[in-house]
């Protein structure tokens, strides 16, 4: 019985010794099973990103879905929808811009927005409708070469491609169409 008994023990032993050293992971081996290079490097749900100039907050983007990637180029896709506002110099909010999908650029310091891009102006009460738009931070241009619908209490301008500001307070259509009512006091922009 003690023979057994010892018998059965060394067999033991050399089973968990063997299993002890034949538990390696080896790093370039796991990497080939789990690493995607289309893979994000962050993923962020509920982002919300500030930026600020002077101490004062400028711009405030909120998406649900933000995966950033580092190569090739350093980028941000928005997904899920997203929403920026801009601010005035007094902190209250001056437009809007809403799209479904984004990417932000950091190389380029641009904002490209598309699917279901709507810019609108409180002020004014008027809409900007396309389907992609650049914002560019630099000079807080927003622009597009696409087809535009401009809705605003006075009528509905079309065309294509637009230039303005970040408060969407004045524009300029690139290839206007379509009526508007004005005033002989009242600017066009």
């Amino acid at each position: 019985m003690i023979l057994v008994h010892k018998i059965l023990s060394g067999i033991l032993l050399v089973l968990f010794i063997g299993l002890n050293f034949s538990c390696e992971n080896d790093l370039s081996a796991v990497q080939k099973v789990t690493y995607n290079p289309k893979s994000p490097d962050e993923t962020i749900t509920d982002l919300k990103m500030i930026f600020a100039e002077a101490g004062y907050a400028r711009v405030e983007l909120k998406t649900s879905l933000a995966e950033t990637y580092h190569h090739p180029d350093h980028i941000t896709k928005l997904r899920d929808s997203l929403r920026v506002n801009f601010f005035s110099e007094n902190g209250e909010i001056i437009s809007t811009l809403t799209a479904l999908y984004g990417e932000i650029d950091y190389n380029k310091g641009e904002l490209v927005v598309r699917d279901s891009v709507r810019l609108y102006n409180y002020a004014k009460k008027q809409t900007l409708e396309t389907e992609v738009l650049y914002w560019t931070q630099k000079d807080s241009t927003i622009f597009t070469p696409s087809q535009v619908i401009v809705k605003s209490p006075k009528g509905i301008l079309i065309g294509q491609g637009i230039k303005t500001k970040q408060d969407f307070s004045r524009f300029e259509i690139l290839k206007p169409s379509g009526n508007i009512t004005i005033n002989k006091s009242e600017e066009i922009n």
